[in-house]
């Protein structure tokens, strides 16, 4: 069976990606249960992160101890990446030494370069065009909480940037409607736009975009790299701010997701989190256990389905 990364939503079907949130449900349950579940002894993941990390670091090195594999940490300081070895050469003898790779980066064109050297999985923990890991734990909690999210209306309040772009994939991988409000300048990319033209509407009024809606997301206005971009974004994006007031304009049953981490005061009012429609923590729980179900996936194929 040929090597399968996973780069993007749209790298597996959607019935295998529902699988891999029914799956991570499961995983779950196993963990709380305290039952040991260990398919990856021997397996080694290597984790290169050249953007900081919190939830993606633990998630990923927690998921494969728990998994009975180990993870290594690598930092551009730490290997010939950051001396300029080329990504194809250092793909290529990861590759031989490693079970499966994830990186954390900037241009998402590493990504495709590595994979495409790549004799292993490779996971894609965030790139400046997409986050599909946060997304598909996104999904999990949505299901843990409110059953399928097909054919219902999510709303993505704020900067058109790499979740909104993969909010949009979800779209089309888990068959909702999607609302994105955002401020004129800031879109999502545009061929991705075109693509989910059928299930995503592009809007300037936060209160349009909720309304009805089931679940609603954010993030911060300014993601790494775009440090110096921080002051003008925050005065164009103030009126792009999720509140308990907004969220009272979307459905009775409405649900509120950050990726984190949060700025509070800003992309979301103070109290928000604190908000019992908010479930950021399962959220970013949910990274462990749908992350397992994904290093299951990749790195054992002849248990897939």
């Amino acid at each position: 069976m040929s090597v399968r990364h996973f780069l993007s939503l749209m790298d597996c079907t959607p019935q295998e990606l529902s699988g891999l949130v029914r799956r991570g449900i499961e995983l779950k349950d196993l963990r709380k249960r305290g039952v040991p579940f260990e398919p990856l002894k021997s397996r080694v993941l290597g984790m290169i992160f050249e953007k900081a990390s919190t939830r993606t670091r633990l998630s990923f090195e927690a998921g494969m101890i728990q998994l009975g594999g180990q993870a290594i940490f690598l930092s551009p300081r730490d290997t010939q990446l950051g001396r300029g070895e080329p990504i194809s050469d250092s793909a290529i003898v990861m590759s031989r030494m490693l079970d499966a790779v994830m990186i954390r980066t900037f241009a998402h064109a590493t990504l495709t370069e590595f994979a495409a050297h790549s004799s292993v999985p490779l996971i894609n923990g965030l790139s400046d065009d997409l986050h599909p890991c946060q997304v598909l734990a996104d999904m999990q909690t949505f299901q843990e909480h409110r059953g399928n999210i097909a054919g219902k209306t999510v709303a993505w309040i704020g900067d058109g940037n790499n979740m909104c772009n993969t909010y949009m994939e979800a779209a089309i991988q888990f068959d909702f409607q999607l609302r994105i409000a955002c401020p004129q300048g800031y879109e999502p990319d545009a061929g991705l736009l075109a693509r989910a033209a059928d299930r995503v509407q592009l809007l300037r009024d936060p209160r349009e975009a909720v309304a009805g809606a089931h679940l609603v997301s954010t993030d911060v206005w300014a993601s790494m790299g775009q440090e110096d971009e921080a002051a003008a974004r925050l005065e164009l994006f103030r009126p792009y701010q999720v509140n308990p007031t907004l969220l009272d304009a979307a459905a009775e049953d409405v649900l509120f997701m950050h990726c984190l981490p949060a700025h509070r005061g800003e992309e979301i009012s103070h109290d928000l989190l604190d908000d019992p429609r908010s479930l950021a923590w399962d959220q970013a729980e949910n990274r462990l256990h749908v992350q397992k179900a994904l290093l299951e996936f990749l790195m054992l194929p002849n248990s897939r389905p």
